[in-house]
């Protein structure tokens, strides 16, 4: 029976099994090549069979789901762009036209679009390619946390339920891996926060230009971030408090979709900068989701960094990007998916009739 709440959601994850990460690295040691030559292609392998159980895993079957939300803070003055390009984006990605869009062609990904709470009201029947975008909308945008709390908990915990219960059709549907995206003027600026309240760091190390923001927006930014969480003093040990009091809907999202990756057992691949801070949510829900999460990209955004620190993931690639979406995630999946063919194809020495090293 699928968990119906967050305590249940977490109570059903467990850690991944050891021996299936020694049967792994049993197998890898016999391929006909020099010991771990393809460097951390192994790890993403090995990890892909301790958390799928098997020593035949599959990534044929991948999906993205970008999750949408508007963010009250935008009217602080904190992004470059107009709040209304969210629901425009919204669309963008519905009729195929969106960077998230081309790399997963590429990547062979189906792309899931979620309202988890934009402004506008999109009808899925009244627009190009709506079979594709699924409503939650928990409110039409979340409340400036500037001046409270970004939103109620019981909001917080509604938007991590909704994660949870988009991915769990996914997997229940026979998707091997899932990739967040996210899409939301101004999220940057929650995922910031929320990434210095768990990870420590100053919002010098922590904060970043977003959108493309001047110096002096920047700074502006730095200032509403500092006076928000002095305003709602958040306690870093509850994950659904910090949601509802710096997050977005949309981070609740990817935060309840990355709950479902480790409940189901099956790889999420995490974007960028907004989709790491719904995987900190997730974490300081269950630390043990790391174990089920691959950091596809580190971002240009300076805290990206330390908050994949923070929950012990190395960054498959590192192109510059920071466009989210999902789209280094959804490009990390290619790689995981040529690690896990290697895994399976290369044959061992005995196979190949090759002699072993000697002794």
């Amino acid at each position: 029976m699928r968990p119906n709440n967050v305590n249940a959601i977490v109570a059903a994850i467990g850690p991944l099994d050891a021996q299936w990460i020694e049967k792994a690295r049993a197998r890898t040691a016999q391929l006909v090549m020099p010991p771990r030559a393809l460097g951390r292609l192994h790890d993403i392998a090995e990890r892909c069979c301790a958390i799928q159980a098997t020593l035949h895993p599959s990534l044929d079957r991948k999906a993205v789901v970008v999750m949408a939300g508007d963010h009250g803070i935008a009217a602080e003055g904190v992004s470059a762009f107009p709040q209304a390009v969210t629901g425009a984006m919204v669309r963008t990605f519905l009729t195929g036209g969106a960077g998230i869009n081309a790399i997963a062609r590429h990547a062979g990904a189906q792309v899931w679009v979620v309202d988890m709470g934009i402004i506008p009201d999109i009808d899925p029947q009244g627009v190009p390619g709506g079979h594709q975008l699924k409503v939650s909308k928990i409110g039409p945008g979340t409340a400036s946390f500037l001046r409270g709390p970004a939103m109620s908990r019981d909001q917080a915990e509604a938007a991590l339920l909704a994660g949870f219960n988009h991915a769990a059709d996914l997997f229940e549907a026979g998707v091997q891996v899932l990739g967040t995206g996210d899409m939301g003027i101004a999220n940057t600026t929650s995922s910031a926060a929320i990434g210095a309240v768990l990870t420590g760091a100053s919002l010098d190390e922590m904060v970043g230009r977003g959108t493309g923001i001047d110096d002096q927006s920047l700074a502006r930014k730095k200032t509403v971030i500092a006076q928000g969480i002095e305003r709602n003093r958040p306690d870093a040990g509850d994950g659904v408090e910090l949601l509802a009091k710096l997050g977005g809907f949309e981070i609740g999202g990817i935060a309840g979709l990355i709950l479902a990756g480790a409940c189901y057992r099956r790889p999420v691949v995490v974007d960028g900068f907004i989709s790491t801070a719904g995987a900190l949510i997730a974490h300081a829900l269950c630390p043990l989701v790391s174990d089920y999460c691959f950091a596809g990209h580190q971002s240009e955004e300076p805290g990206h960094g330390l908050m994949l620190r923070h929950l012990g993931l190395a960054p498959i690639l590192n192109l510059g990007m920071r466009l989210g979406e999902g789209t280094g995630g959804a490009l990390a999946m290619t790689i995981m998916q040529g690690a896990v063919r290697m895994f399976k194809e290369v044959m061992t020495f005995e196979e190949a009739g090759v002699a072993e090293k000697n002794r």
